[in-house]
């Protein structure tokens, strides 16, 4: 088509992830007044119709080309500022743009906006927004206890979207659907108008309201974008994990930055990686404090090994919740063998690397004992001696104790079931277990009704929702688990707990009813009484944690002091070869080692024009960049 011609020409990006390309078609008269920029369409490609969007208008084609009309338009889509933040994601964490646009599409066709004056649209108006709390500019992260109610910060948002225009829009995100429903449900009660994602998806489109949404809310269809507030920023549920390896609280961050809006990141134990975006802003010692309810430290190192994996106190706790109707004890026991833990038979000692504090693990043993079981056998063939291994950095020492020199290892191992049966004998009562995944989004409480004592993996975590006590049985197993973020993973877990004995909360039945202190205990079992994890929970200061991080993450160049990304799949090997011959100076490529590749750089900039500059194999390829579990 000549590039003279009256006809109206857009760009559109196929939804075909493989392409990464955009396309230029005509929009036929009838569909003149319905194609804008973020309009989903469907178009002619490859002789076989495909949905696409829109990502530019009135452009000039290539001259004596014949272009071939829009089929048809499926609907609204992403604004033209969350198209922009969609090309921005897939050049951060190394992904095609199509997957970031669906995310931010409606799940299913809209074809209008509700209107300005309709019902849907109308709140109470600024009447009901009573808080005193303001948001900062720019981003800000804000560290409250567990059980602190973040409320007043929502409504702070609220706010800010009711000042700056009837078309603006102010974003709340949350951990899990169930959480977001309560933050909605509430702001609903409060006569603020407000817009639940996925399915209020036009009403957030147009504007003008509170959206709430979970993981996908960070690319909400917000026009005009206000005010930011992220509830427990720290929360894994947050991080994509199928590739693109996305956060949304990330994403969250570079939305506001972008439109110049307030952004809060709350959080009870904020990572290095939130604390580095912007100021923390804490309460008050006392009022952190009470926030957090009362840790009990059970040290394990002294006691008889023909206990068990229950200690004196544990078991009174226990005899004591069944012999009390009405309370509940949680028990935690990590079922799935994340790590391999391994301890002195003489002393107990848990095997640490004393280069970064991680799991060690047995290599080079073979034979009776098995691989990683019992002490070093004689094999009496030639061949390196038994050693351990750092399973998160790689230092090697001899199969010695650091604490007695003892020369002889014994492996421990839980289990959910085994947990279950042991517990119903010293309890006399019956033991619910939960582990695996919920069917729902909803908590599972029918699962274990009113079970007076629950075992479970994490996930009776999340699937119980209020408890007398949470105990962790063997707590090693996350501190010293193969990730350098495993730390932090721990304190998170420990928060989760402090919360499901502080009653009901945010992201519970009835996000009102917050408690002023904690009434519940946590328990935790462990050889390590002395973790920096276990220290910041019990003096409810995180900050004893991230010390102690940031250092160990500064000699050892881990994220945030870098940025890393991991490259896996068949092709691995192919891209990662093509990545080491054009990496700049300063980029370690390495690997591959069990089939992966790593990327370190000195900041994001340098690692994802790396990744994207370098033409990708075809056949499986996963490229993670900001991996959470590395």
């Amino acid at each position: 088509m000549p590039a003279e011609s009256v006809e109206r020409v857009v760009r559109v990006l196929p939804d075909v992830s493989a392409l990464r390309k955009t396309f230029d078609y005509t929009v036929p008269d009838s569909f003149a007044g319905l194609v804008r920029v973020g309009t989903q369409v469907r178009v002619v490609l490859g002789g076989r119709r495909v949905g696409g969007w829109v990502v530019e208008d009135h452009v000039v084609a290539p001259p004596g080309v014949a272009l071939r009309p829009i089929s048809a338009v499926r609907g609204w889509g992403p604004p033209p500022a969350v198209l922009d933040l969609a090309r921005w994601a897939a050049w951060r964490w190394a992904g095609p743009v199509p997957v970031f646009l669906r995310t931010a599409s409606p799940p299913v066709a809209v074809r209008g906006l509700p209107d300005a004056d309709s019902p849907a649209r109308r709140g109470s108006g600024s009447g009901a927004l009573s808080s005193s709390t303001e948001l900062g500019p720019g981003v800000s992260v804000v560290r409250l206890g567990p059980a602190s109610d973040p409320w007043p910060l929502v409504l702070a948002a609220a706010a800010r979207r009711e000042r700056a225009g009837h078309d603006a829009g102010a974003l709340v995100l949350a951990p899990s659907h169930r959480a977001a429903r309560d933050v909605a449900r509430r702001l609903r009660a409060g006569g603020i108008a407000t817009a639940l994602l996925p399915g209020d998806w036009a009403r957030a489109r147009a504007g003008g309201c509170v959206v709430v949404g979970a993981r996908a809310g960070a690319f909400a269809p917000v026009p005009r974008l206000a005010a930011a507030v992220v509830l427990d920023a720290h929360d894994e549920a947050y991080h994509e994990e199928r590739a693109p390896t996305w956060a949304a609280w990330a994403v969250v961050v570079e939305r506001a930055r972008r439109e110049g809006a307030p952004c809060a990141l709350v959080s009870p134990c904020p990572t290095l990686e939130i604390l580095a975006v912007g100021p923390r802003l804490d309460p008050p010692r006392t009022v952190e404090r009470r926030g957090w309810p009362v840790v009990e430290v059970i040290d394990r190192r002294g006691d008889d090994p023909r206990t068990g994996i229950f200690s004196e106190r544990l078991v009174r706790l226990v005899r004591e919740t069944a012999e009390s109707p009405g309370r509940r004890l949680v028990c935690v026991v990590n079922r799935t063998g994340r790590v391999r833990l391994l301890s002195c038979a003489a002393c107990g000692e848990l095997a640490r690397c004393e280069v970064c504090s991680g799991a060690l693990e047995l290599v080079g043993a073979t034979g009776k004992g098995g691989r990683g079981r019992g002490s070093p056998p004689d094999t009496g063939s030639p061949g390196p001696p038994p050693r351990l291994r750092c399973r998160r950095c790689g230092e090697e020492r001899p199969v010695v104790c650091a604490r007695c020199g003892a020369g002889r290892m014994k492996a421990l191992r839980l289990g959910v079931t085994r947990v279950r049966e042991d517990l119903e004998a010293l309890a006399g009562v019956a033991v619910a277990e939960v582990w695996g995944p919920a069917a729902s989004d909803e908590g599972e409480e029918q699962d274990v009704g009113r079970a007076r004592v629950v075992v479970g993996t994490e996930a009776a975590l999340h699937r119980v929702l209020d408890a007398d006590a949470v105990a962790f049985l063997e707590f090693d197993s996350e501190l010293l688990a193969p990730r350098f973020r495993a730390a932090e993973e721990a304190l998170a877990l420990l928060a989760r707990a402090a919360r499901l004995v502080a009653g009901p909360g945010p992201g519970r039945t009835d996000p009102g009813r917050i408690a002023d202190r904690a009434p519940g205990r946590v328990v935790v079992q462990t050889r390590q009484p002395r973790h920096p994890a276990i220290l910041a929970a019990v003096a409810a200061d995180p900050g004893i944690l991230a010390v102690e991080e940031s250092t160990v993450r500064q000699a050892l160049a881990l994220p945030p002091f870098s940025a890393l990304a991991v490259v896996s799949g068949s092709e691995a090997g192919a891209y990662g070869a093509a990545l080491r011959g054009a990496a700049p100076r300063g980029v370690d490529v390495s690997g591959p080692v069990d089939g992966s590749w790593s990327v370190r750089a000195r900041d994001h900039d340098t690692l994802c024009d790396l990744l994207s500059s370098v033409a990708r194999p075809s056949g499986r390829l996963r490229v993670e960049v900001d991996p959470v579990r590395a």
